[in-house]
């Protein structure tokens, strides 16, 4: 956990409860969000806006594009394309999601997903 949240979760403690009740999945999206923040004022107003919405009952970063867990895990996989993920816009990384999500099958998302990751390893900043 980076240590601006763990400082504004310990100075709340209905907040940290919260936080201790989210999924990994949904801890690890905030921390995502949070860490996406180029500047480090927007890093500052992501992590007061986060405790927020923790301490609302928000159980998920609002505005943020959620990467299904099958396309984390290829990411991890796939140092090049994960490499380049973490250089995408949110526009881009939300058109590749779109693009895997609008597949109606399993298979045809696990192959879309297979398939974002070799274009992002090729460098690729779009899906087909």
């Amino acid at each position: 956990m980076p240590t601006d949240l763990r400082k504004a979760l310990a100075a709340a403690p209905k907040t940290k409860a919260q936080w201790s009740d989210l999924t990994p999945i949904a801890r690890r999206d905030f921390i995502s969000w949070i860490d996406s923040a180029k500047q480090t004022e927007t890093r500052k107003r992501r992590v007061e806006r986060a405790c927020d919405m923790l301490a609302t009952g928000k159980r998920r970063p609002c505005c943020y594009a959620i990467v299904p867990f099958n396309l984390y895990k290829a990411l991890k996989a796939t140092p090049k394309a994960k490499a380049r993920w973490s250089d995408l816009t949110p526009d881009a990384r939300r058109d590749f999601i779109s693009w895997i999500d609008s597949a109606e099958q399993p298979d045809a998302r696990n192959r879309r997903i297979d398939k974002a990751c070799v274009l992002l390893a090729a460098g690729k900043g779009s899906p087909p």
